[in-house]
This record gives structure tokens, sequence and C-alpha cells, in this order.
């Protein structure tokens, strides 16, 4: 008996694509198939989908690669989605893989798993063969990789799949390939918006529309590549978002201390109020100036332990958290030595400013009239040009220790606190 064809056997499944994911997997037949746009618009879905059909029919004269920015972000984003059977349906079970493998099976080919954050990860696919290769997250791969991979897209109708978020207008993936003419004829570029993923829930999508501000929500709401330019927390009203009376704490949160030797050493008390809003409550700073001398860390960490022993109008409070930059591994030393329980910040830069952005944006965090350094500097934390230039975004490296501080002490607590917020103004 004849077989069904591979677009009438899934039929079923691609009726729950939006029209934009079917259109572009249907459209998928170019050297380099790349999907790019807004988060949860449906691209890596679509991509991924396409990826498999392809392997399905791929020469077997070379070999099959999949690549992220490591493997669990890899298995997060894509391979975890292809082996469930409520996305993929029958597809799912044609994948096998165990997280953290340098190999997994598709249609019982085998497929090379490799996570690519460093420049040496360009030796791990040197010398290949390749008939094919999915990239997650392409624009957080070293341009040497990419064009490694590319060499290696050896055999006959070889094909890469690619799925990421919209970045800098410089950054190397759109400068020299998305607007690159010569790169058209072996080249499709898939353009997503938030809105063309019709399936989505409205409250969901209206959770994203909020939780994005600024040059976030250009990216990851509108597809956009645009610039990291200007005042970084441009959002930030201080006469609605500054405060001389706190409500009543109902939990401290954290304490957040970027910790210098030679530079300040700034820390931030954060507690959650009973209107559920976050509010910086206080602040402790100390920068070496004229005629006063460089601390040594028992003596600074002393200094932070005194604060909080006593911290204006609260008394003494100890937080939940003492969230401090992770490269000060013996000041934690020091700070454990002196009663307090440090843990180590989660320094995802720009992850961290989006979430400040986002919580100031909707007025989700306020600040007392005390943290006047913090205040400071909130106003002059800028964007480095130099970096946007070559396709990065970095915040200026000046002045920008209490907004370190408060980087860290609410992006490493995020699960704690966020279930607890008042909705978005």
């Amino acid at each position: 008996m004849m077989q069904p064809s591979t677009a009438a056997r899934y039929a079923p499944l691609l009726e729950r694509f939006s029209p934009k994911q079917v259109l572009s997997i249907a459209a998928a037949n170019r050297r380099i198939n790349l999907w790019e746009g807004a988060v949860s618009s449906g691209k890596t879905i679509a991509s991924a989908w396409a990826w498999m059909m392809f392997v399905r029919t791929a020469s077997t004269t070379g070999e099959l690669v999949m690549v992220g920015k490591t493997r669990d972000s890899l298995y997060r984003n894509v391979l975890q989605p292809l082996m469930n059977p409520e996305i993929f349906g029958e597809l799912a079970a044609q994948v096998d893989y165990n997280p953290g493998a340098p190999t997994c099976r598709i249609f019982g080919r085998l497929v090379h798993v490799i996570g690519a954050n460093d420049i040496k990860a360009e030796n791990k696919i040197r010398g290949m063969t390749c008939a094919g290769a999915y990239v997650d997250e392409a624009t957080l791969l070293l341009e040497p990789f990419w064009d490694m991979l590319l060499t290696r897209m050896r055999v006959r109708g070889a094909r890469i799949y690619a799925s990421t978020n919209p970045d800098s207008p410089t950054h190397w993936l759109k400068a020299k390939f998305i607007d690159e003419p010569t790169q058209r004829a072996s080249m499709k570029v898939f353009s997503f918006v938030l809105d063309d993923n019709v399936h989505l829930d409205p409250e969901y999508v209206a959770h994203i529309k909020a939780s994005n501000v600024g040059l976030f929500y250009k990216r990851f709401v509108l597809g956009q590549w645009v610039a990291a330019q200007g005042a970084i927390y441009d959002m930030f009203d201080s006469t609605t978002q500054v405060v001389d009376i706190l409500p009543q704490i109902r939990q401290w949160i954290s304490v957040g201390i970027d910790y210098g030797a030679t530079n300040p050493t700034h820390a931030v008390l954060i507690g959650l109020g009973d209107d559920r809003r976050l509010y910086v409550a206080s602040e402790h700073r100390y920068a070496k100036g004229s005629g006063s001398l460089s601390l040594t860390q028992a003596e600074a960490s002393r200094r932070i332990v005194q604060w909080l022993d006593n911290v204006p109008h609260h008394g003494r409070v100890r937080p939940s958290y003492v969230v401090v930059d992770p490269s000060a591994a013996s000041f934690k030393t020091q700070l454990r030595q002196d009663g307090l329980n440090p843990t180590a910040a989660d320094n995802s830069v720009i992850d961290g400013i989006r979430i400040v952005s986002n919580l100031l944006a909707n007025k989700q965090l306020l600040i007392h009239s005390s943290c006047r350094e913090l205040l400071k500097e909130l106003d002059s934390y800028t964007w480095d040009p130099r970096a946007a230039l070559e396709g990065q975004d970095a915040p200026l490296k000046q002045n920008d220790h209490g907004v370190d501080a408060l980087r860290y002490a609410l992006k490493t607590t995020r699960l704690l606190w966020q279930g607890q917020l008042r909705p978005a103004a």
C-alpha cells in the first residue's frame, strides 16, 4: 500500500501552527534558513519542525549537528519541545536525547549536540563534513564559529536552520548576512512579531507586552533590530518613584552588594511593601576619598553588618538573601564569618537590566529618598556607544556600583518576589 506523503501525514499537526509558521516551513529551502524576531512568536517551533523534516531525508554521507550557546540551553529551547508530544505529536517519538549528552538521534540519525560558548568552540566542528545543522540563538554565538560552520556545509544540498531574537543592528549576523545583498541568493530570513503567534493566550500576550519596555519591547515584542543607546533607565520617574515614607514592609527580600577593593562598595536593601511593591529602603556606601583609607575586607564586612543591625527607621534587618558580586569570593567568605549567609549573584547583565527596567516602568519598584548615591547613578547609567558600534549591548562601566548592586539583588531573587507583586500599572 502506498505510504502517505510527509505533508499529508503531518497535516493535522500543521493545523496547530500559525499561518506565518506554515509559510516559513514551506519556504525553508535555502542554504541558510533563519527565523528571527520576537519572543514566543513561534519562530523556534517552526524552525525545529523544518529541521526535523530535513533530517528525515538528509544525505547520509555527511554529519548532522545541533548547536546552542550551551547544551543545556539547546535542550531547554529546542530538544525538550521536540520531544513533547503535545507540541510535535508523533514526531516527538523520533527524537531520543539524554540531557547533557554529546549526541542525540532523530529518525535514527546520529546528531552531534554542541555547546558553542567561547572562542574555542569552533574546534568542535573543525574537520567535519556536514549535511545539515540547526543553530539555536544564533546571535549568541561568536562570529568565527558561525563562519567555521558555513565551511563545514560541504555535502551537496547541505542546509543550516537557525533561530534568534533580534540584537543590535550592527551585530555581525544582521550586518554581514541578513542585510548583505550577496547573501540573498543562498539565505532565507523569516521575521516574526509577537502577534504572529495566533495561538497564544491573550493574557500571556498582554503579560509579555507589559513585561518589556523600551529597547526590550522593540526587540522582544516588535522583533526589531535596534541599538542600545542613551540612558538605560530612561523610564525612571524621580517625581513619582522616589518616596520619603515607606509602607509597612511585609518581607525583607535581599541585600545586593557590589564590593570594591579600590572602587566603592555599595549595598542596597530591598523590601516588599504591604502595597505589593518593591522598595529600595536603604543603602550603604563606602568610597575612598580624599584623606580616607581603603578598607580591608574585614572592615568592609563589619560596616555592612553594622548597617543591617541598625537600618534607619527599621532597626535590625536580616533579609532572605544577601547577594554578592560573584567575583568577590573572598569577601563572601568574610561576610559568612561575620554572621551573614551570602550567595553569589546572578550576573546576567542584560537580563538583570531588563528586570529592573520592567519594574521601574510598571511602577513596581520605588526608592527611598535617603538612597542618594543610587539615585544619582540611575540618572547617569548609560549604554556604551563603543560597544554598540561593535554590535554588543553593554552598559558604560562608570558610576555603576549602586545599579549593579540593585541588579544583583533583584535578578538573583526573582522567584521569591515575582508572584507577590501587584499588577503592572
